[in-house]
């Protein structure tokens, strides 16, 4: 087994950002209508006239504003407040508070549903464009949502998940499947707990959003991980009953890093261990049922394993190994984390990169590599969050392997503790 060459992996990732990601994402800004293009067809077709989706907006607002601040670069910056004055100008519901889930592309509401989700997001985004820009209210506007999810929304154990525009409880259509209604899901309380992180950083750990993480914490601990079956359970009924026997791969190996990188914020070291613990866990569960030959399978249920290589599982997994690396105590395991690492990101470069003009990647590949048709290159789901964070991510992680003394550059510690 050969070491990864760590300073050729960086300025690959550095290329695949500057020279494909971020270009596209550029190249969606709607300066007509606000906002960025809602839909990119499989044959690479742009859709105008497409509804636009706050969720895709708030994603696109968060790696805006996360890469600006890692370059360092005004242009980028002026990207992220493209998708701030969308959200607020379009997207934010002032009389009942809270973002509606999409817009036509023009600007009026299409879709009023208040789903719990895409609040979470609005808030991640709005907290790295405070960190961005220094915008304060942007802030403010964060810490609304944040007392609305608190307030109204919040119904142990975890959250409610979708309401119309008035906050009366509705079906969980958007984030339910696998032929279940969901009334709470491990994803939504992920995501709750990833925009909580990046508002703790972004305000200077306040301590009501600190004492929130500690909260979901410990829903995942004593609710959501199954030890026995070393996997997250996915959906729940309302008494927080797990509904289906279902391992999402992909959310399980997000959760490994997501949720020590939180714990590790509160400055609770046996909180660190115990979530450290259990993110060992979890990875070494889908390096040993999903990771096959340098990619990983989607999800399994019912004991059937869906193969489809989805683009976020794979960029979600290269940062997971990777950090695992540094935190197993075995030599041999540590370097067969490191090797998988670099593989998936082989994988995103070569085979779910598309080669074609004016495209980003696919969105999943069959275990042979090759692209699933049909799926678009953009929709209120494809996004540049998972890939733009993972290749953000391992730049830090990559330079701090390859020159460990230097410590961080001046403006950037809170992007580094952030999750």
């Amino acid at each position: 087994m050969s070491e990864p060459d760590l300073i050729a992996w960086r300025q690959s990732i550095e290329h695949e950002l500057n020279q494909r990601i971020i270009p596209f994402w550029r190249s969606l800004r709607d300066n007509t209508c606000g906002g960025f293009l809602g839909l990119v067809e499989w044959d690479l077709t742009r859709r105008p006239q497409a509804y636009k989706a706050t969720l895709l907006n708030s994603r696109i607002m968060w790696f805006f504003s996360s890469a600006a601040r890692h370059f360092q670069d005004e242009s980028l910056l002026d990207d992220a407040q493209h998708a701030y004055r969308f959200l607020v100008d379009r997207c934010l519901d002032r009389h009942h508070g809270g973002v509606v889930w999409s817009v036509e592309h023009s600007g009026p509401w299409l879709d009023t549903t208040k789903q719990t989700y895409n609040q979470a997001f609005a808030i991640y985004a709005l907290a790295a464009y405070h960190q961005a820009s220094g915008h304060q209210a942007a802030l403010d506007l964060a810490f609304e949502l944040f007392e609305l999810l608190e307030t109204r929304l919040a119904a142990p154990p975890g959250y409610g998940e979708a309401f119309d525009q008035a906050f009366h409880p509705i079906a969980n259509d958007k984030l339910s499947e696998n032929g279940v209604m969901a009334e709470r899901t491990m994803n939504t309380l992920l995501h709750v707990f990833e925009a909580y992180a990046g508002l703790y950083v972004a305000s200077g750990h306040r301590p009501e959003v600190g004492q929130a993480l500690r909260g979901i914490l410990g829903v995942f601990t004593t609710g959501i991980y199954n030890p026995a079956a070393r996997r997250l359970e996915v959906f729940f009924d309302q008494a927080g009953r797990s509904l289906i026997d279902l391992q999402s791969f992909g959310h399980d190996i997000e959760a490994s890093w997501l949720l020590s990188c939180g714990a590790d914020l509160l400055g609770d070291p046996p909180l660190s261990r115990q979530l450290d613990t259990i993110g060992l866990d979890l990875v070494d569960s889908v390096y040993q049922r999903a990771y096959r030959d340098g990619s990983v399978a989607y999800e399994e249920l019912n004991g059937q394993v869906d193969n489809s290589r989805v683009w976020w599982v794979q960029a979600e997994a290269m940062v997971a190994f990777y950090t695992a690396a540094a935190k197993v105590a075995k030599v041999d395991q540590a370097r067969l984390y490191t090797e998988a690492a670099h593989r998936l990101w082989q994988f995103c470069v070569t085979v779910l990169a598309d080669p074609r003009p004016d495209s980003e990647w696919f969105w999943a590949t069959d275990p042979t590599g090759e692209p699933l048709s049909g799926r678009p290159i953009v929709s209120t789901w494809k996004c540049p969050y998972h890939s733009g964070r993972a290749c953000l991510r391992m730049l830090d992680k990559l330079a701090d392997a390859l020159n460990p003394q230097a410590g961080l550059p001046k403006g950037q510690e809170s992007d580094r503790a952030a999750c």
